[in-house]
C-alpha cells in the first residue's frame, strides 16, 4: 500500500533529477559554444594585427612618402606636441626607403614653445637629411602655431578654401576686481616681489604690468615672425596685414606668398613628392586622447587651458 502511493513520488524526483541532467548538458554545450566562439574571435583579431604588421613591414621595405599627422592643438602633453611628434619625424626621415616627408597639418596652432621646438628640430633633420624633401600640407586650418610648423618644409600646399596664416600672438584673461568690490569681497595678496601678482585676474591691471606683457607679447611675436620669413624667404609678398594675425584661404595665401601651391596630401603625394604609397608614422593616440578627440577640438582646447593658461600664437 505504501510502496504504490510513493510510486508516483519516485517518478516525479525521477523526472526532475533527468530535468537537471539535461539542463546541465546544455549549459556545458552552451559554455563550450561561447568559449569556442571567444577563442575564434581572439585568435582572428591576433591573426589581423599579425597580418597588419606584415602588411607594413612590407611597405617599408619599398619606396613610399612617409607622413606625419599634426592634428589638433599644439600643446604640451596633447596629440601635437613635441614630444609626440619628433619621434615619429625623427624616425620618417631617417627610414631608408621614405622617398619624401609630408606633415599632414590640420590645426589652429597653440603654443609657441612647441611649435618653435618643432620648427626647430625639423630645420636639423632637413640638415640631416638633404636628400629628403619636406611638405607641409595643410588641411581645413593651419594657423598661427601650425603655420609656425609649416614654414620649416620645403615646400606648403593647401586647398583653395583651407584657412592659412594667423600669425600673431594673444594673451588673454578676465578681470574680477569691480564684480568682486560690488559683492563686498576684499582680496588679499601678499608677495614678494613688485611684480609677483602679474595678472592677477583679482586686482586692477596695473598700467606698468600692462606695458610688460604687452612687450613679452611683441618678443614672441618676432620670433614667430623670424621664422616665418627664414621658412619662407624671397616667395612672401609684402602686405600690411601679413603679420597682423589675420587668416586668409588658401587662394589668398597663394598670391601672398604663405603656400607654394593648391593641392591635398594624396595629390602632393603623387604629383609632387613622386608616389602615391603613404605610410603613417603618426604615434597611436592614448585611449583618453580618443576620448577627448569625440568631445571636440575646441573643448579639449577649452578644458586644458583653462586648467593651464598659457600664451598662444594665433
Amino acid at each position: 500500500m505504501n510502496e504504490e502511493s510513493n510510486k508516483p513520488e519516485w517518478q516525479v524526483i525521477g523526472k526532475l533529477v533527468t530535468s537537471i541532467q539535461d539542463e546541465q548538458r546544455r549549459s556545458r554545450r552552451w559554455g563550450i559554444f561561447f568559449k569556442s566562439l571567444g577563442f575564434i574571435f581572439l585568435f582572428s583579431i591576433l591573426a589581423i594585427v599579425l597580418s597588419d604588421d606584415d602588411v607594413k613591414t612590407l611597405s617599408l621595405s619599398q619606396d613610399h612618402v612617409a607622413v606625419v599627422n599634426v592634428f589638433g592643438p599644439i600643446m604640451a602633453g596633447g596629440e601635437a606636441s613635441s614630444e609626440r611628434l619628433l619621434p615619429a619625424l625623427v624616425e620618417a626621415f631617417a627610414a631608408p626607403n621614405a622617398k619624401a616627408v609630408v606633415l599632414n597639418i590640420n590645426s589652429p596652432g597653440g603654443s609657441p614653445v612647441q611649435a618653435g621646438i618643432l620648427f626647430d628640430e625639423l630645420q636639423l633633420l632637413k640638415q640631416a637629411h638633404p636628400e629628403k624633401t619636406l611638405y607641409a600640407v595643410i588641411g581645413d586650418v593651419g594657423a598661427s602655431g601650425a603655420y609656425y610648423i609649416a614654414a620649416a618644409a620645403d615646400y606648403i600646399y593647401a586647398d583653395k578654401a583651407s584657412t592659412v596664416g594667423s600669425i600673431g600672438v594673444i594673451g588673454s584673461g578676465f578681470g574680477f576686481d569691480q564684480l568682486i568690490a560690488k559683492l563686498g569681497v576684499e582680496r588679499r595678496t601678499y608677495a614678494a616681489g613688485g611684480n609677483k601678482d602679474f595678472l592677477d585676474p583679482f586686482l586692477p591691471e596695473k598700467a606698468q604690468q600692462k606695458e610688460m606683457f604687452q612687450g613679452l607679447l611683441d618678443q614672441i611675436h618676432q620670433q614667430f615672425i623670424s621664422q616665418v620669413e627664414l621658412g619662407r624667404g624671397d616667395r612672401l609678398i609684402r602686405h600690411e596685414d601679413l603679420y597682423s594675425g589675420a587668416v586668409w584661404n588658401g587662394a589668398r595665401a597663394l598670391e601672398l606668398g604663405l603656400i607654394d601651391g593648391l593641392g591635398s596630401l594624396h595629390t602632393v603625394a603623387r604629383d609632387q613628392a613622386g608616389g602615391a604609397n603613404m605610410i603613417w608614422y603618426s604615434p597611436e593616440k592614448t585611449p583618453l586622447e580618443a576620448v577627448m578627440d569625440e568631445l571636440g577640438a575646441q573643448t579639449k582646447t577649452a578644458i586644458t587651458w583653462g586648467l593651464n593658461p598659457t600664451l598662444v600664437i594665433q
